[in-house]
Formats: C-alpha cells, sequence, structure tokens
C-alpha cells in the first residue's frame, strides 16, 4: 500500500470519530431527556393522591349505608317473625270468643236447684276453667274492668249512670268482658260507667214540705 492510500485512510477515519462520538453522546442523551419528560410533577402526584381519597371515601360512605341498611333490614325481619308468632293465633282466638261468652251466658241463665240443672252448671264450669286454661296458655288475657278507671283504649263505654257512692268515669258494670292477646286488643270490654251527678239550677223552685 502506498503512502497516500495510508494517509487517505487515516484521514477518513479521523473524519468520521467525531460523528461516532456525537451520535453516541446524542443517544446517551435522549433517555435522560425521556425520563425527565415521563416524571411527573408535585402537582400532579397531588392532585392523583386527592382523587384516590375522594374515590376512597365514597366507597367507605357506601359500605357505611349498606352495613346500616342491612342491620335495619334485619331488624325489621326480626320484628316480622316476632309479631307473627305472637299474634298469629289472633282469628283463631276471636272466634273462640263468642263461645266462650254463650257459656258464660248459658252458666248465668242456668238457675234452679235440680240434679239436672246442678249437672248441667257443674259441666259448663268445667268446660270455662277448660276454656281458660287454654286462653292463658296461649296468653290471651280477659279485660274485666269492674270498679276500674275507664279506659278508651280498652273499653266500650255503652251507657253512663249516675250512680250513688261510685266515683265518677269509674266501670260499674261490665255487660261482656274483653279480651287482649300478647298486648294486644282482641275485643273491647263493654261497660256502664258511672258519671258525676248533675248539679241542680239556680232556677229550680225550692219546694217547702212544711207549707
Amino acid at each position: 500500500m502506498s503512502n497516500e492510500q495510508e494517509n487517505l485512510e487515516t484521514q477518513v477515519k479521523n473524519d468520521a470519530q467525531p460523528e461516532v462520538q456525537n451520535s453516541a453522546a446524542a443517544e446517551a442523551e435522549a433517555p435522560a431527556t425521556g425520563l425527565a419528560e415521563q416524571e411527573p410533577t408535585v402537582e400532579q402526584l397531588q392532585a392523583k393522591l386527592d382523587d384516590a381519597e375522594r374515590k376512597a371515601q365514597e366507597n367507605w360512605d357506601k359500605a357505611v349505608r349498606t352495613v346500616a341498611e342491612m342491620e335495619n333490614l334485619r331488624r325489621r325481619t326480626q320484628r316480622d317473625i316476632e309479631s307473627a308468632h305472637k299474634f298469629a293465633l289472633e282469628n283463631f282466638a276471636k272466634a273462640l270468643l263468642p263461645v266462650m261468652d254463650s257459656l258464660v251466658l248459658g252458666l248465668q241463665a242456668a238457675t234452679g236447684d235440680s240434679p239436672e240443672v246442678q249437672k248441667f252448671r257443674e259441666g259448663t264450669e268445667l268446660t270455662l276453667k277448660q276454656l281458660e286454661a287454654v286462653f292463658n296458655k296461649f296468653s290471651i288475657e280477659t279485660v274485666d274492668p269492674l270498679g276500674q278507671p275507664f279506659n278508651a283504649e280498652q273499653h266500650q263505654a255503652m251507657m253512663m249512670q249516675e250512680i250513688e257512692g261510685a266515683e265518677p268515669n269509674t266501670v260499674v258494670n261490665v255487660f261482656q268482658k274483653g279480651y287482649m292477646l300478647n298486648g294486644r286488643l282482641l275485643r273491647p270490654a263493654m261497660v256502664v260507667v258511672a258519671k258525676a251527678p248533675q248539679k241542680p239550677s239556680s232556677d229550680t223552685p225550692i219546694i217547702d214540705e212544711q207549707a
């Protein structure tokens, strides 16, 4: 190889070396520049954090409401079940009340001292006791308010009378007993209520019996 060719090759290599170095430097700087462009700012991070906290709070509120609704549903269901157990016999108990009334009326009407009447009374009394035992077993209570203050929630006033010595607004007679099932009124007691005596009018003339 001649000296001219060697000099030419050396010059070409020297001319190409800066270009290779510049290209390598550019490639080295490119990733750094890309990373700098992708790195989020503090404001962006704060915005993402606020958004995440807002969504977390919304989900928490939904969870709390769901739990509250489930608890209310459980309580309502429990009350309905308890009510069904307590008052499942309500219609059946109401149907038995006329039977009880008939037995009581029959016993009251059975007067006399004949052996037949006595046997009837004994049988009726035994039947009444058995029926009352069934009522007690199933929490059916009798409302017999004779001598008690009138209670509009449990009593039905058939009439009011002036009764000497009776406290006004008290029950002085019971036409028909009432009944309750687990605290719920099945039938009000039909009663007579005492009322206060009327004061004589000032216009009423006074009669002198000695005249």
